[in-house]
């Protein structure tokens, strides 16, 4: 019978790349890692992983293990989230993960209503984008990720991981009040192209904003002239306040009070984002993960923006 610590340590090396983030992260010595991973090597009685420069990869032989140690962790998380439903007190801590406007408009809410319903579940909220959270996820540092998806961008779906959409949220141009910029008659198409030699913020490179965001302005003819680049869209709104950029920004943004800046419609196809829970599989039917999701619903519903785009319908459960 093999070790599960060890064969859990094997799988994080899979899931963090070295053995010194594997020991940050679970605070081992790295030479404590390497110790119990030789010893797992001892027991299984082959060779789990080979030197690749000053870095280790897992062998075929290791990847059929991890294989192994995930169905067994994923077992062991639903037999977790059935003793939860056999108890009468819903307790322990759940860790979330969420980007910044979700959290600033919808995780105050979701936390009220956890605290009045729930009063003995920990709950811990960490800010930390999609492209960071979901492999985090994965790798067991959370228990549910807060995620978006633009138009044409969808998050990577891995096969352990199961996603359930929570609503639209509107996207629109937000513009600087002072530009000669495109009035409300124009088409969306127009009014993008008009702004075409205006500096812009957007997120950074790598996250699904950006890629969607540069892909929605070389579609209506150019390139934008990024000048800010941040993941704080309260620092993009900011910007165009002061008229210092253009952005594409979502309503949750501003959390239902009046954004404070010119804005037009975007082209259709393109005038939402997708928001959604990301939980690994296995742990969805977990009384806190079940609870929390209904919470965010209630979120949803008492956030006064939370009406979806003209030509988005209801967000279909996956």
């Amino acid at each position: 019978m093999f070790d599960l610590h060890r064969l859990r340590l094997l799988r994080e090396l899979k899931q963090r790349g070295t053995l010194a983030a594997v020991a940050a992260a679970l605070s081992y010595a790295p030479s404590s890692v390497s110790q119990q991973l030789s010893q797992l090597e001892a027991e299984v009685g082959v060779r789990l992983l080979e030197p690749v420069g000053r870095r280790v990869r897992l062998t075929e032989q290791a990847e059929i293990l991890v294989a192994h140690t995930d169905a067994v962790l994923e077992r062991l998380e639903r037999a977790e989230a059935d003793i939860a439903t056999s108890l009468a007190d819903l307790t322990g801590t759940l860790r979330i993960a969420s980007f910044q406007t979700a959290a600033l408009a919808l995780v105050p809410t979701m936390l009220d209503v956890l605290r009045d319903r729930h009063p003995h579940l920990r709950v811990h909220v960490t800010h930390m984008e999609p492209e960071r959270a979901l492999p985090a996820l994965q790798a067991r540092d959370f228990d549910l990720v807060l995620a978006e998806e633009y138009p044409g961008n969808p998050n990577p779906r891995p096969a352990d991981l199961e996603q359930e959409d929570l609503f639209e949220d509107p996207l629109h141009l937000a513009l600087p009040g002072a530009i000669d910029g495109p009035n409300a008659a124009e088409s969306p198409l127009a009014a993008l192209r008009s702004l075409a030699d205006h500096p812009w913020v957007m997120e950074p490179e790598g996250t699904a904003a950006r890629h969607w965001a540069v892909t929605l302005c070389r579609n209506a003819g150019f390139e934008p002239d990024v000048r800010f680049e941040t993941t704080d869209l309260l620092l993009h709104l900011r910007l165009v306040e002061q008229q210092h950029a253009a952005a594409f920004l979502p309503e949750l943004t501003w959390r239902g009070s009046p954004p404070g800046v010119p804005l037009r419609r975007l082209p259709r196809g393109q005038r939402s984002r997708r928001l959604c829970t990301v939980v690994r599989r296995g742990r969805s039917r977990h009384p806190a993960v079940l609870a929390c999701r209904d919470a965010l619903v209630r979120a949803v519903g008492l956030h006064s923006g939370s009406t979806s785009a003209d030509d988005a319908g209801p967000p279909p459960r996956t």
